[in-house]
């Protein structure tokens, strides 16, 4: 549902979270009630927030990247609520979510408006425990058993038409049970499924490894890892769509 204040957007998922409101989105908040019990620094800091006693949420301030990020830095033109990047990404987490495929559960997303510019915010339930394809190399090497389910979840995506812009190592979380989540669906969408968008989904992945290979001191990463990990892939897309 939709909850409309003093020229803010909200979206919530669940009626759960019908008591967020824009204090909710902000980190100092959090802070505040020393309820941040971590964070995770990259292009933008992720805070995970303990919402409740038994619900800890990442909350994702949206940041512009690449040149033109130096100059608007979190500022996005606004041409109508449907395109802002936040609800884009809300609105396919949710329905990503209903389909029962591996994605972070959304709680709620802010849309703020001035003007002509907005800024917005996401809220997503944590996945316990979780650590990033990116981090479990740098200690250890990744058996057949994860590559086959990394791929095959991957696939599965892949098959149901989801368009990953970012498709990295750092965007594939294992969870404690080591199943395989995708997270991060900023300018993601439903496309037909289709070799060419798909292929080049997967050379980006491959990309990334290289990237973090000559990036980190310690790595276990090969070229037949990668051989490892596309067989499966492919021999999962050439399943039959259930």
């Amino acid at each position: 549902m939709n909850v409309k204040q003093q020229g803010h957007t909200y979206f919530i998922h669940a009626d759960d979270y019908s008591a967020l409101n824009s204090e909710s989105f902000d980190p100092n908040y959090w802070r505040e009630q020393n309820a941040i019990v971590n964070e995770k620094k990259g292009r933008a800091t992720a805070y995970f927030v303990k919402l409740s006693h038994s619900t800890i949420a990442v909350l994702r301030h949206y940041w512009r990247g690449g040149l033109i990020g130096k100059i608007l830095s979190d500022q996005y033109l606004f041409i109508g609520l449907e395109k802002t990047r936040v609800y884009q990404e809300f609105s396919l987490l949710c329905a990503l979510h209903s389909q029962g495929l591996a994605v972070p559960q959304p709680i709620a997303a802010q849309v703020k408006r001035s003007g002509l510019i907005y800024r917005g915010d996401i809220l997503t339930k944590a996945i316990a425990n979780a650590e990033s394809l990116c981090e479990r190399m740098q200690k250890q090497r990744i058996s057949d058993s994860s590559w086959e389910a990394i791929a095959t979840t991957i696939a599965k995506f892949h098959k149901a038409g989801v368009y990953h812009a970012d498709l990295n190592i750092n965007n594939i979380l294992f969870s404690t049970n080591n199943c395989i989540y995708l997270i991060d669906f900023d300018r993601g969408e439903l496309r037909t499924p289709a070799l060419q968008w798909q292929k080049e989904n997967m050379a980006r992945l491959k990309r990334s490894f290289y990237k973090e290979a000559h990036r980190q001191e310690t790595f276990y990463f090969s070229e037949t890892n990668w051989q490892t990990l596309e067989q499966y892939y492919e021999d999962e897309m050439k399943k039959a769509v259930v």
